[in-house]
């Protein structure tokens, strides 16, 4: 199978073939990613084919039909560029260059590929695949770039939709600011509603279409501003129309509209790629990610003693021991905790005195003896900096434990409702005290979480969560006034009611956020299935009775036993998390994700990964006799992984089937090694780290077979799939419309029918074959 054709910054196919797009073009979304996914096989299909001195005519049909169906598939791929071309006249030019390229390598492939009728197709007097490789190489990169310079003009597209959208919103809004009236209000908020639903599908359409994670969460926080302040605004300007010369009521609409205003900007921001006044956009620094790269460089040094300098090491060190200044300063950080950050911030500097020492001495002399104290040395570092990070993880999380728990009861919203409604100016004056004191409390808990959220998803959960609280306090005071001022209004009163429930909902939401960042601090990754399958009382206890655990890290960095064999677990714990990624990277790219296989190959590998974590001293893995278990179920699940091979085997070709199978037995026997090395018993700390040696490099070596399996099966499914490589059929509907053209009654919405998704379906209808 070949590689993932796309990245960030262009699209590339196996370096085998010599094919790569265009540098310039970024693939930003998933959907033009992944359109051209089928078409890059199809072509490394074709380049790759075995140059055998005898070639049979199956062989040569089989090539002369992949010809065929790369230029009949582009063809129609054309037809439909061309229209989007026709509808869209500001990209007709460029949109018209690259279908015309388009067509141009796709008949040429046709043509060099046109053997099956050739006796002699190696013969000089007619240019074909055999003897013109390189213009076969030349026209498929002509191609693939072609393609996907149509796919990202196409999403152009999409991104003049949304601004379109987002100018009609707030074309609307500004009427709404004007109004006077309450009829002529209504019949402008409808057409608003109506506007915000149309925004509301296309951005969540991108949204979920997003590549970027951190783009998709930024676009998430600003989708969930604009649909909490839809209602706010329709409230909050209703209270204004009814008291006009209320200056609380003013200032409450006004807030809204801003922050409506500053949501819609930013979502343009990330669908344009783009930042006002050519700003370039700093990422949140936390600790998590200060200590992750730090710990990184240093581990490194194992593998290059050159590759960055000590006062690069320093430099990030202090940059992390600031950051915990927003901990050791806060007046809301317990004294306990505090003593114990400053405490390791103090080791942690010293730990590294002691490394850059070793490592400068290293440097100059090799030697055995200052390699395995370079080690001691890394081991002690990396060992400090993941208690610092356990310490304000602790600190940030009990924090928002005690806040979020003794908020729940609402008891100073209560109060503003109540004393609003009496008009007791003097009693609300005091609970908006009280709740501006609430929202420093809750501010503060969200900057010192942002700190231990793990993820950069998470960091931008952490700061829209802390702008909400900063802009929806002032606007529940603004409004408690308000009421106080008219106590006898029903809109006044709803509208505090709106606020108060958009506060009460974010407090919510950190609840769920606060579980998000312990699940990524304890090793459960994100959207990842995780398999803990830990020991529970009562359950697995027979080799458990006779085992005390064994804390593997602490125990080694405390009194510097078994440095040796501690390093070469912390080196094979790296290789089984490259592997993780390799796996992961495998399983994305089947179509169906709940193929039995894709299934099994995920849990194993969200397995490992918990065991790589384990090597790191961090991870849900506490002891080794929790690693133990998790290999034991480990093996487990690669059993049943190769039982679903066997009966995959049954579906492939004959020619195939030796292989899958020989593969699954290797499986079977590699599982059962490892299951008998977990389920032994062993007494001592030598024992027990022989042990945990041997269980990571079976695991290790499952992990090995399911990165050559995964892409083997992958490729045995698409070719069974496409049979004797018969393309099939485009729907009819859609050529009419081509045919058609503009003339054609089309909907508003014309992307729907000529935009990604009919450029999508044509490409994939490129079906992968393989020549024998």
């Amino acid at each position: 199978m070949a590689t993932s054709p796309c990245s960030s910054s262009g699209v590339s196919s196996s370096s085998s073939s010599g094919l790569a797009a265009d540098a310039g073009l970024e693939i930003r979304t998933r959907s033009v990613e992944q359109t051209l996914v089928p078409l890059v096989s199809q072509i490394t299909t074709l380049i790759n084919h075995k140059d055998k001195p005898k070639r049979s005519d199956k062989t040569l049909q089989a090539i002369q039909r992949v010809g065929q169906a790369v230029n009949l598939a582009v063809g129609r791929f054309v037809t439909v560029g061309e229209a989007i071309a026709n509808e869209n006249h500001e990209l007709k030019e460029e949109m018209s260059v690259a279908c015309i390229e388009a067509r141009r390598a796709g008949e040429t492939i046709a043509q060099l590929t046109d053997v099956a009728s050739l006796d002699h197709p190696e013969s000089d007097s007619h240019i074909t695949i055999f003897t013109d490789k390189t213009g076969v190489v030349k026209a498929a990169r002509l191609l693939l770039s072609s393609v996907t310079k149509v796919l990202v003009l196409a999403d152009r597209i999409v991104i003049k939709q949304i601004i379109t959208s987002r100018n009609k919103v707030l074309a609307t809004m500004e009427q709404l600011e004007k109004v006077s009236s309450f009829q002529e209000f209504v019949q402008i908020f409808s057409q608003f509603g109506n506007e915000m639903v149309e925004f509301a599908h296309l951005t969540g359409d991108r949204q979920n279409d997003l590549k970027d994670e951190k783009k998709k969460a930024r676009m998430a926080a600003s989708r969930a501003v604009l649909e909490k302040c839809t209602m706010m605004l329709l409230t909050a300007s209703k209270t204004c129309l009814r008291h006009p010369d209320c200056e609380s009521a003013r200032i409450n609409k006004d807030g809204v509209f801003h922050r409506m205003r500053l949501a819609l900007e930013q979502v343009i921001e990330i669908v344009t790629d783009s930042r006002p006044n050519g700003e370039n956009e700093m990422p949140p620094i936390s600790i998590y990610s200060g200590i992750t790269e730090f710990k990184n460089k240093v581990e490194g040094l194992r593998e290059n003693l050159y590759f960055l300098s000590k006062e690069n090491l320093s430099t990030m060190l202090e940059v992390i021991l600031e950051h915990t200044e927003d901990f050791t300063d806060s007046a809301y950080t317990s004294h306990e905790h505090r003593e114990h950050i400053l405490e390791l911030s103090k080791q942690a500097k010293m730990e590294l005195e002691q490394l850059v020492s070793v490592w400068m001495q290293a440097q100059n002399q090799k030697t055995k003896d200052l390699m395995e104290d370079l080690e001691v040395a890394i081991l002690k570092t990396c060992q400090c900096m993941n208690e610092l990070k356990r310490e304000v993880h602790s600190a940030a999380t009990s924090l928002a434990a005690d806040l979020l728990k003794y908020h729940t009861d609402h008891m100073v919203l209560k109060a503003l409702k109540i004393t609003g409604v009496e008009g007791n100016l003097e009693a609300v004056a005091e609970y908006t005290c009280k709740l501006s004191e609430q929202k420093e409390q809750l501010v503060e808990m969200c900057r010192l979480l942002r700190h231990v959220s793990g993820t950069e998803p998470l960091e931008i959960t952490c700061i829209h969560a802390e702008d909400t609280f900063q802009v929806t306090g002032p606007q529940i005071i603004s409004a408690a006034e308000t009421l106080a001022l008219h106590p006898s209004s029903k809109i006044a009163k709803e509208n505090l009611e709106v606020f108060c429930e958009a506060w009460e909902s974010q407090l919510s939401d950190m609840s769920v956020l606060l579980r998000e960042i312990n699940d990524v601090f304890e090793g459960r990754r994100g959207e990842k299935r995780v398999y803990l399958s830990l020991p529970r009382p009562g359950k697995h206890n027979a080799n458990l009775k006779a085992l005390k655990p064994v804390k593997l890290d602490t125990e080694c960095h405390k009194y510097g036993y078994h440095l040796k064999e501690q390093a070469k677990i912390a080196k094979l714990g790296l290789e089984l998390h490259l592997l993780t990624s390799d796996v992961d990277s495998e399983t994305e790219k089947w179509e169906d994700q709940e193929n039995e296989i894709v299934q099994h190959g995920q849990g194993m590998s969200s397995m490992a990964y918990s065991m790589y974590l384990f090597t790191r001293g961090e991870g849900l893995l506490k002891t080794t006799q929790d690693l133990f278990h998790q290999a034991e179920i480990f093996a487990t699940e690669g059993t049943k992984l190769a039982a679903a091979l066997q009966a995959f085997s049954d579906q492939v070709h004959n020619d195939d089937k030796p292989l899958l199978l020989l593969e699954a037995e290797k499986l079977i026997a590699t599982c059962k090694q490892l299951q008998i090395t977990a389920k032994a018993s062993v007494q001592g700390k030598s024992a027990t780290f022989t042990k945990v040696d041997a269980c990571i490099l079976k695991t290790r070596n499952v992990m090995t077979l399911l990165c050559q399996l995964l892409p083997l099966c992958c490729k045995l499914l698409r070719k069974n799939k496409a049979g004797n490589g018969c393309l099939k059929p485009a729907p009819p509907w859609r050529e009419d419309r081509i045919r058609t053209g503009t003339k054609a009654h089309a909907p508003e919405r014309r992307t729907e029918t000529f935009g990604i998704k009919s450029l999508e379906h044509h490409v994939t209808n490129m079906t992968f074959l393989e020549s024998k």
